[in-house]
């Protein structure tokens, strides 16, 4: 994939690392981490609403 293997993704890695110190690491995962599942249900949400509005349009009218 792309010609990237593990040596250039060590290196990669180091990089990083050495730009923003271990200390930052986990923050910088956990906004990556956070960044993924909002852009997953952001592409999965108009699914969603649209199955819903189905559901309200098929729903029976009931009698007063």
């Amino acid at each position: 994939m792309f010609g990237i293997g593990m040596p250039e993704l060590i290196i990669i890695l180091v990089i990083i690392l050495i730009i923003f110190g271990a200390g930052k690491l986990p923050e910088i995962g956990a906004g990556m981490g956070k960044a993924i599942r909002n852009f997953k249900g952001a592409t999965t949400e108009p699914e969603k609403k649209e199955a819903e509005k189905i559901k309200e349009e098929n729903k029976p009218i009931e009698p007063n």
